[in-house]
């Protein structure tokens, strides 16, 4: 049976525990020698001595303390001996000095000290994350011996505990390096004397203080404890006075061998065992251990304190005080009796009916008990209902009373300001009529001599209050540095473990996608293995493909865990269909996590504090290498709203216009709109279903934009484009500012046309572009015949929009609405470059078009595609591309031109060759007939 949180005894019964250790010489000479008569004085006790702490120099925390109890609406003082526990930080506090188990504990390992001078002299709070904890101490100088005092040994064990092991990495040690022999050397408050009459022995040898009544300090919320405190104390006594006769055994209340009452009791049971003692030896011994303990824990030590006694009256004053304490010891022992005197009744009760059901001859008998019973409960559970009825009366009626009590409290309080100002006018009549009468210059010499007097004392307790809010804001100051200190060490080497799980995580991730690698290629493989490999492979695959990666994440400790769907609602793994394609969607999962981890704390957060110490935005060069680097979630709204709003001047109401035009004429592209809406970014929640919020505002602004530009009206492609702004801008209007600036701004002229000649032009400047910065590359293209244009159109069509994955297809966005198209090209460069050597390793030509087909979705390194299109491509005129374009297309309006030239020529003459033709098929049906 476990009797408290921490010693299975009050430590003042082990002299020398947790007493102070430099208390006057006399008194800790006469201890001793107390001790070393009581254990010379049998010669069976030569291996019972008491043993030292193993700390003797070390100051053990103890002593009385009211503490605040809070019974509903009562608050009461009640006295407590509170004890520090040096190994696990916590603050035991008992009912008397002489117990043996703790009622509670305060874990000061979390906590923070306060003291407020409003509260009264002596009161201070100990506040921990789960309740506050207030105290008094006998005087203002052991209330600041007890607040310094923990506060050094919160320090000192939570300075012991923040260290790591030999064995930590490196990566966490570092940030510790030169803290760990960091001084606490600050002297906000200095060192307080010890006060010997509120903690230690002299505290512990005095009685407990008492309260007004019996059962006042005894805690109701501990019965058991407060039973085994008083058992023990009983059997203490009885066997000072020679009594052997305990009821309960003894050794039932003692656990931990760590104590020094639990060695000697182990040493005279190994003497037990070994058969030196006998039956009776052991018996005295122990008889002589508890009376030793007894005698030491400094209560009833009636012969010691009438020894020192010289005078009889002072016996005989001791002796009452004693009967004092007894006598209200008794009274609270036969509250308890009585309290167990009912819980035994009632557990009786339960055993007659118990043995009358076991007892009963038939089943008939047994189930009438049961009913019996039932009818019971059942009678209990409406009484408890009424019961529960009249106690929500009692308080209604409670509550009427309580407002009634407080309007008559106000009356009575109206009525007293009146009557005190009654009184006061009263008193300066008297007064006045006082100064009439009698001699004008004495009175005023009363008058100075009373004024000066209140003067006086005014100045004396505003004195005291200062020097009180002194000593308070000296405290608090150290509170909060000391507080300070530890959060920021919490802090750092919270920060170093996080460093350290984002790089095994990351390692992790590593190597699970590595592991789905190897899977892959076996899988490729599997039509030339053997079929027992082939189950195994099968098996294996099928294995990781069920592996949940939130399911994973909701296990342990994630850092990053990779979500259904981003913060723009974009899924992050793809869905294919393909059964063979399911595993690279799992492999592209862990490589997101793992790139995520790995510049979580590298590169996105000094970008973001970068990004955050961005004020007005202005187009300078450390902008547009922000830009490029990628616009965090929390700013890229408002950086494309002032993209936009720099080249996009904003007509106040033409957006409502336009919308109201489209509500009352509908537009001929209306119909191949509301067949797009549907296809529109289908990887999104926010758009994969019909009943999606963002489908209507997506259906208003491509409707609005085909009345704003009847030239290009609706293209496909457009939806795509729009979408995205709503995602990002999240407003309507907004969004269809952002779809007029990349399509008039930003796209060349004719890119959104019926014939897309821009468009075209574009394929082949990229194709020229192609060849130059990546020649190897155009050339395996050329061998077998691999038209990209395939590939890319959609590219620049729709600006990468379902190509890319989407951190690093709005990264691209970021640029593209801040450069312009030169953008596009440099990422569609730089896209090919990522995965040239996976490309040239093909050499198929079919292959090679189902690896364009999703090669894009596999890039997962924004930061390495961003450095190859920004740094390992320059450089990159702007002027070169509009020369290459402008040739280019005049080289397809020729092309064009002489297309149509064709077309003209073959018509006519299908048009003179039409009637002949027809002529010579009527004849053949009518040759057939």
């Amino acid at each position: 049976m476990k009797k408290g949180p921490e010693a299975g005894a009050c430590p003042l019964a082990i002299p020398g525990n947790l007493v102070e250790s430099n208390l006057d010489n006399n008194s800790s000479d006469g201890a001793s020698a107390k001790e070393k008569d009581m254990l010379s004085s049998s010669g069976e006790l030569e291996n019972v001595q008491l043993k030292p702490n193993r700390e003797t120099s070390r100051k053990k925390l103890c002593g009385y303390l009211n503490k605040l109890g809070i019974k509903g609406p009562i608050k009461t003082w009640k006295s407590r001996w509170f004890f520090y526990d040096e190994n696990k930080c916590n603050l035991l506090y008992y009912r008397t000095a002489q117990d043996i188990n703790p009622l509670g504990s305060i874990d000061l390992s979390n906590a923070s000290f306060d003291c407020k001078v409003e509260n009264g002299e002596g009161v201070f709070e100990i506040r921990t994350p789960s309740r506050v904890f207030t105290l008094k101490a006998i005087s203002k100088q052991a209330m600041m011996y007890w607040l310094q005092q923990l506060q050094m040994r919160r320090w000192e064990f939570c300075n012991a505990q923040s260290r790591f092991p030999v064995g930590s990495s490196q990566l966490v040690n570092e940030p510790l390096a030169g803290r760990t022999n960091v001084v606490y050397n600050e002297d906000f408050l200095p060192p307080v004397k010890t006060p010997t009459e509120a903690v230690g022995l002299k505290a512990a040898s005095l009685p407990a203080p008492q309260t007004s009544t019996a059962l006042q300090n005894i805690s109701l919320k501990h019965p058991w404890t407060e039973i085994q405190n008083t058992v023990y104390n009983i059997c203490g006594s009885k066997q000072l006075w020679g009594n052997n006769g305990n009821v309960f055994n003894f050794s039932d209340f003692q656990e931990h061998p760590e104590d020094q009452d639990e060695q000697q009791k182990a040493e005279l049971e190994a003497g037990l065992k070994e058969g030196i003692p006998e039956e009776g030896k052991v018996e005295s011994r122990l008889n002589w251990v508890r009376k030793a303990r007894w005698m030491n824990s400094g209560f009833l030590g009636l012969p010691e304190e009438l020894s020192r006694e010289r005078n009889p009256m002072d016996k005989v004053s001791v002796l009452q005080q004693q009967i004092l304490t007894l006598t209200e010891e008794v009274k609270s022992q036969k509250e308890l009796v009585k309290l167990l005197h009912k819980a035994l009744e009632a557990a009786q009760q339960e055993k007659r009916v118990s043995n009358m059901y076991l007892t009963a001859a038939e089943d008939k008998d047994r189930l009438e008990l049961v009913r019996h019973k039932v009818r019971q409960i059942a009678d209990l559970t409406s009484r408890l209902e009424a019961l529960e009825q009249e106690k929500k009366e009692l308080e209604q009626t409670l509550t009427l009373r309580e407002s009634h009590i407080q309007e008559l409290k106000e009356h009575v309080q109206l009525l007293m300001e009146k009557n005190h100002a009654k009184q006061e006018v009263i008193m300066a009549l008297t007064e006045q009529m006082a100064r009439e009468l009698s001699d004008p210059l004495q009175e005023a010499n009363t008058i100075t001599a009373e004024t000066l007097y209140k003067q006086q004392e005014e100045i004396e307790h505003l004195k005291d209050d200062i020097d009180a809010y002194k000593t308070q804001n000296q405290f608090l100051n150290s509170e909060i540095h000391q507080v300070t200190r530890l959060w920021t060490r919490v802090a750092e080497n919270e920060k170093a473990l996080l460093m350290k799980c984002a790089c095994l995580q990351a390692r992790n991730c590593q190597m699970e996608s590595k592991y789905l690698t190897v899977l892959r290629k076996l899988q490729e493989a599997v039509p030339d293995l053997p079929s027992s490999h082939a189950e195994l492979v099968r098996n294996l695959i099928q294995e990781a493909l069920q592996w949940d990666v939130k399911e994973e994440a909701e296990e342990g400790f994630n850092l990053n865990p990779v979500s259904e769907y981003d913060e723009y609602g974009f899924m992050t793994v793809p869905d294919y269909e393909v059964e063979d394609w399911k595993l690279l969607a799992k492999i592209q999962a862990l490589e997101i996590k793992s790139n995520n981890l790995w510049r979580q704390e590298v590169v996105e957060k000094p970008l973001r504090d970068r990004w955050n110490g961005v004020g007005e935005l202005s187009p300078t060069a450390e902008l547009k290498s922000l830009i490029r680097s990628g616009i965090p979630v929390e700013h890229r709204q408002r950086v494309w709203r002032w993209i936009i709003s720099r080249h996009c001047s904003h007509l106040p109401d033409h957006y409502q216009r336009l919308l109201r035009q489209s509500e009352s004429t509908e537009h001929p592209a209306c119909r191949q709109i509301e067949l797009d809406l549907p296809r529109t970014l289908t990887n999104n929640k926010h758009f994969s279903s019909p009943t999606s919020q963002l489908i209507p505002k997506l259906r208003r602004v491509l409707l609005a934009f085909s009345w704003h530009n009847p030239t290009i009206g609706y293209c496909q492609g457009l939806n795509r484009l729009a979408a995205v702004a709503l995602l990002v801008l999240e407003d309507e209007e907004s969004a269809f500012w952002c779809l007029v600036h990349i399509v008039e701004k930003l796209m060349p002229a004719d890119y959104y046309s019926d014939t897309l000649i821009t468009s075209q032009v574009d394929q082949r400047v990229f194709k020229d572009f192609l060849s130059e910065k990546l020649p190897r590359l155009m050339a395996h293209f050329e061998q077998y015949r691999i038209d990209v244009s395939l590939i890319t159109f959609n590219w620049f069509l729709v600006a990468f929009v379902d190509s890319l994955v989407s951190d690093i297809l709005l990264r691209v966005w970021d640029a593209f609405l801040y450069e312009g198209t030169k953008v596009i090209f440099r990422y569609a460069l730089a896209i090919f470059k990522y995965n040239e050597e996976e490309i040239l390793r093909i050499h198929d030509s079919v292959e090679i078009y189902q690896y364009l087909r999703f090669f894009t979705r596999m890039i997962t390194d924004g930061r390495k595609l961003m450095n190859i299109a920004f740094n390992d491509l320059n450089p990159f005129p702007m002027k070169l591309l509009r020369n290459r374009r402008s040739m280019h297309r005049e080289e397809l309006e020729a092309e064009l031109c002489e297309l149509e030239q064709i077309k003209a020529a073959y018509v006519k003459e299908r048009a003179e060759q039409g009637p002949q033709d027809l002529k010579e098929f009527v004849s053949e049906e009518e040759d057939e007939i």
